[in-house]
């Protein structure tokens, strides 16, 4: 206990955050889990090594014209999973973001690798039945299993599209996959070149995912799957501030993987793409 301390003591939350669940319209989950990736982990580091990188941000977006304190959100800090046990791992997220949908806010996840995100829709699903996913990625994670496992990070928008249809999510950036997924993306028409293409989910609930190696390697090389000829930060940012118009329930920022950037660059790149993601919520 610090109170009879005179401090000031350094604050580990993400700056700008309140300090009281009750009083949050947004609750801040960091998912550090990496058991399923495939090339290079590490992305398990991220949301602690993001909430220390916000204190480099300012707490005012001169794009929103608004500071962090007026957003209202709670960092509630990492949930701990069991080293090794995906399933459960995947069970303690679905039902953290339950309890906050339930109790009327909205959901924001740091991770981790992108599969997080399955349970968190998951959730979401049950609160909001009228629910789209606009998915931001390099790669499209369509398939059907990776070498026989159906829960991994390269068939997590498979697994969602069986939740909330096909037909429902949007995808933006997408340039690695199999022949197979991107026959399933002409299918259902979920590749997205221009911005004009969402506005068929603008009467809808939206759980918008970005996997931040949307972003080419040359402005973020932190990530465990790195492809070339990606968005760069402002394009990027533009799509956020695009979306800013549409009924955003939950977000999840995924795939950092802080250590394979020794500048910390890539970290402070995605502390900021938290930062416009929080404005639009």
């Amino acid at each position: 206990m610090t109170d009879n301390l005179p401090g000031p003591f350094l604050q580990r939350n993400w700056i700008g955050a309140v300090g009281d669940y009750a009083d949050a319209r947004i609750v801040m989950v960091g998912l550090p889990f990496d058991g399923t990736c495939s090339y290079r982990p590490g992305s398990r580091f991220a949301p602690e090594r993001l909430r220390l990188a916000s204190w480099g941000l300012e707490d005012y977006s001169p794009v929103y014209d608004k500071h962090l304190d007026e957003v209202k959100f709670f960092d509630a800090g990492e949930l701990e999973f069991p080293l090794g046990n995906t399933a459960k791992s995947l069970e303690l997220i679905e039902n953290n973001a339950r309890a906050i949908f339930c109790a009327g806010k909205k959901f924001l996840g740091i991770g981790g690798e992108h599969l997080v995100t399955l349970p968190a829709v998951k959730a979401c699903k049950e609160k909001y039945e009228n629910l789209a996913v606009i998915h931001f990625d390099a790669h499209t994670d369509l398939r059907e299993d990776y070498l026989g496992e159906k829960l991994s990070h390269a068939s997590v928008m498979r697994r969602i599209g069986e939740i909330v249809g096909f037909e429902n999510i949007k995808q933006i950036g997408i340039r690695s996959g199999l022949k197979e997924e991107f026959e399933l993306m002409k299918k259902y028409n979920t590749l997205v070149k221009n911005s004009s293409e969402l506005n068929s989910l603008k009467n809808k609930k939206i759980f918008l995912t970005i996997d931040v190696d949307v972003l080419d390697p040359s402005v973020l090389p932190g990530t465990g799957t790195p492809e070339p000829d990606g968005l760069l930060y402002r394009e990027l940012a533009q799509w956020i501030k695009f979306l800013s118009d549409f009924n955003i329930v939950a977000a999840d920022v995924v795939e950092l993987a802080p250590d394979y950037d020794s500048s910390e660059v890539s970290t402070a790149v995605v502390s900021k793409i938290v930062r416009d993601v929080l404005m639009i919520l």
